[in-house]
């Protein structure tokens, strides 16, 4: 037992206590690099949730010096060091200041206003989002406390995810919504203390001396002010879980009973939409064809219960003037978040179009003027003629048993010219 206990072991490996806490309070400060470090880091970060670019995001993580004055902040709460815990905390202010300014300027001058999937993922924070925070800060301070620091430390800063909660909560501040302000805020305030917190755990781990002498009593007052502060953070965070929890139930619930009751018996949903947040759920259908009597839709909503939908009420709508506004409006809304591999699609086929015929009269003429060519096919093709010289040709290819004589293939080459407007034209028989 006491040799597996081994492997565990922190101290295996250590860093000298003095050059941790050297390399700790380095990187506290935010003055002049640090400073324009951050500042850039928040307009890519920024950048990477206007365009929806998770790959972008996961770049302004990586170079972004925020966990400095947390770490230190954790540092300093472990050994009683309360002039390192001002100096951290005075920093870290300046940063959040300094980085929600930043932001709101991007998102106020920016042109697309419009909320992506990457920042709404950070408006609502919730247990989650804790452990995350919790445990990619231990292996952040582990990392540092090691003589070699490893590859841990790039992971941590993708993992806690400090710089996309503050852009989310620039964002909210530049479109005026309060709503994603303070869930963006209260992410980016779970992510900073429960950092700060793995660290201090683990420096009381590894037994780091205290700096200044602290009495039990207000020992006791420090710990007791920790384990308040983590309650008042686990709390809402735990609602939000329990929400989340509760929304993905209902979505599933709702999914089985439309099977169940509608497409399972044939009837085509054109129309869905969802309300959990109210007081009264809701859910809203429309149909291709089929319409409900009053009590055909007192029948089913009756059997709501069944599948789990309780305080819930089904509307179906079946007036098509509003109907077919709604209908409008929700095409003009997803038509609006077109995907870069729809986009890249459409690109492709237009690129393909250029290289294929479709003209079925052309056909019939070749096969009218020449009878003896069919089968035959017709492209185009990129011919490459010096290094730096291409240009695109068209070719018809035919497989007739005998092959055209000259003149008939420099008469059908010419014929080819002028119908396709091209002066590159080749004829060529198939001998496969």
């Amino acid at each position: 037992m006491i040799k597996l206990l081994r492997f565990f072991n922190l101290h295996y490996g250590e860093d000298s206590r003095e050059n941790v806490l050297e390399n700790v309070v380095s990187n506290i400060s935010f003055r002049g690099a640090n400073l324009w470090i951050l500042a850039c880091a928040i307009v890519i970060a920024s950048v990477g949730l206007n365009v929806n670019s998770t790959a972008v995001i996961i770049g302004a993580m990586l170079i972004s010096p925020l966990m400095g004055p947390i770490v230190g902040a954790g540092f300093a709460l472990g050994t009683y060091d309360f002039d390192l815990l001002k100096k951290s905390g005075k920093n870290l202010a300046i940063a959040t200041v300094v980085s929600l300014f930043v932001s709101f300027l991007y998102f106020l001058l920016s042109p697309f206003k419009e909320a992506q999937s990457e920042l709404l993922a950070r408006t609502a924070p919730n247990i989650y989002d804790v452990l995350i925070a919790f445990f990619g800060g231990l292996v952040g301070v582990i990392a540092i406390t090691r003589k070699e620091k490893g590859n841990p430390i790039p992971g941590v800063a993708i993992a806690t995810a400090l710089m996309p909660p503050l852009c989310t909560a620039g964002y909210g501040l530049a479109i005026g919504n309060l709503s994603y302000f303070s869930g963006a805020i209260y992410l980016y305030t779970i992510n900073c203390f429960f950092i700060c917190i793995s660290t201090f755990f683990i420096v009381k781990l590894l037994k780091y001396p205290k700096v200044k002498f602290v009495d039990e009593v207000r020992e006791q007052r420090i710990t007791r002010t920790i384990s308040i502060l983590i309650l008042i953070m686990l709390v809402p965070s735990f609602y939000l879980a329990y929400s989340l929890l509760q929304e993905k139930k209902f979505m599933q619930n709702v999914s089985s009973f439309i099977q169940q009751e509608f497409s399972d018996k044939g009837y085509t949903v054109i129309y869905e939409k969802t309300n959990f947040n109210s007081r009264e759920k809701k859910i809203e259908l429309a149909f291709l064809s089929k319409r409900f009597s009053k009590t055909e839709v007192q029948d089913i909503n009756s059997r709501l219960g069944n599948y789990g939908l309780t305080n819930t009420a089904l509307v179906i709508r079946q007036d098509s003037t509003d109907l077919k506004s709604d209908i409008l409006a929700e095409i003009s809304r997803q038509s609006q978040h077109v995907s870069e591999k729809d986009i890249t699609i459409q690109n492709l086929r237009s690129e393909l179009a250029g290289y294929t015929f479709n003209d079925k009269a052309l056909m019939d003429e070749i096969t009218a003027l020449f009878p003896g060519l069919a089968p035959f096919s017709i492209g185009k093709q990129v011919v490459y003629a010096a290094k730096d010289s291409t240009y695109t040709e068209n070719v018809l290819v035919y497989q007739a048993e005998k092959a055209m004589d000259a003149d008939e293939r420099k008469r059908l080459s010419d014929w080819l010219k002028v119908k396709l407007k091209s002066t590159h034209v080749r004829v060529v028989r198939s001998t496969e």
